[in-house]
């Protein structure tokens, strides 16, 4: 299992999903005050009614479950694949949220006359980053599974 390249690159995708998971996404700067945006809550919100980010934290946890879960069904590889892209799909969506997320904060401290100053975090680009070696093990996986079907047609 581990001597396989995909599980390496499936580790690699695992390892950066949980980066995002406890770091911080983004710095919101408002009127002399700080937000810490993470992926299940909002730290600094004294003036601010913004709603927590509940749903970003379950959608990035499952995905880094989802991508732990992919590494052990080593033995049903067409199986693996389809998870893959389900992964890549859930990655997508993780980033496109935590830009909504970022947005519609900014919004909300616009509209209460602030002055913002935005700094994105590197963790906010892992689940985009976490689709290349996602997509270099759907690559490994279907090598191994067209070289199992090509010694099966030698028997």
């Amino acid at each position: 299992m581990i001597q396989r390249i995909q599980t390496l690159y499936l580790l690699l995708a695992t390892a950066m999903m949980s980066l995002t998971l406890f770091l911080p996404l983004a710095t919101i700067l408002y009127g002399g005050n700080e937000l810490i945006f993470k992926a299940f809550a909002l730290s600094g919100l004294e003036c601010v009614n913004a709603p927590l980010p509940v749903y970003l934290g379950a959608l990035l946890a499952v995905t880094t479950l989802l991508l732990l879960a992919i590494i052990f069904i080593y033995k049903k590889r067409m199986v693996q694949i389809r998870l893959c892209v389900s992964a890549i799909v859930l990655l997508l969506g993780s980033a496109a949220l935590i830009g909504l997320y970022c947005y519609r904060l900014c919004d909300l401290l616009e509209k209460m006359n602030h002055d913002i100053i935005l700094t994105v975090g590197f963790a906010s680009l892992m689940p985009v980053v976490a689709i290349i070696p996602v997509a270099l093990a759907i690559r490994g996986i279907a090598r191994d599974e067209a070289l199992i079907r090509s010694l099966d047609r030698i028997r």
